[in-house]
């Protein structure tokens, strides 16, 4: 006698069971939210790869593009310089050279200092 025969089981039992059966192959396409891959993560890769594309069309190399953007992914810094290198090399693009430019820093404005007269100290003396 086998183990689980419809007739070993009981009746509500073997209901459940086939319920259960026939509920798996619907549920097995369903998406479930928060199961997915995080979606700030795909953007941070996609971000990387847009800086490394920038990076290729101006004539960055590798190292000066990964230490510009310390946050971002190498590896996908890498795929999309490598990427947009296969299209300016397919469309005969040329790059166009960056400047880099230090930003000139105001200097704080120095703030006048207040001037006291010699007796006085701000406070009256009786």
């Amino acid at each position: 006698m086998p183990l689980f025969s419809a007739s070993a089981l009981p009746l509500g039992r073997a209901r459940w069971v086939a319920a259960a059966a026939l509920a798996l192959p619907l549920l097995a396409g369903c998406d479930i939210p928060g199961l997915g891959p995080d979606p700030r993560a795909a953007a941070k890769e996609e971000d990387a790869k847009a800086i490394g594309g920038a990076c290729r069309h101006a004539l960055r190399g590798l190292e000066d593009c990964f230490t510009l953007n310390p946050k971002a992914s190498k590896g996908q810094i890498f795929a999309g310089w490598k990427e947009m290198d296969a299209y300016m090399r397919e469309n005969k693009i040329e790059g166009t050279p960056s400047v880099i430019s230090k930003t000139e820093e105001k200097p704080a404005a120095a703030k006048p200092a207040r001037k006291q007269a010699d007796g006085e100290e701000g406070r009256s003396r009786s």
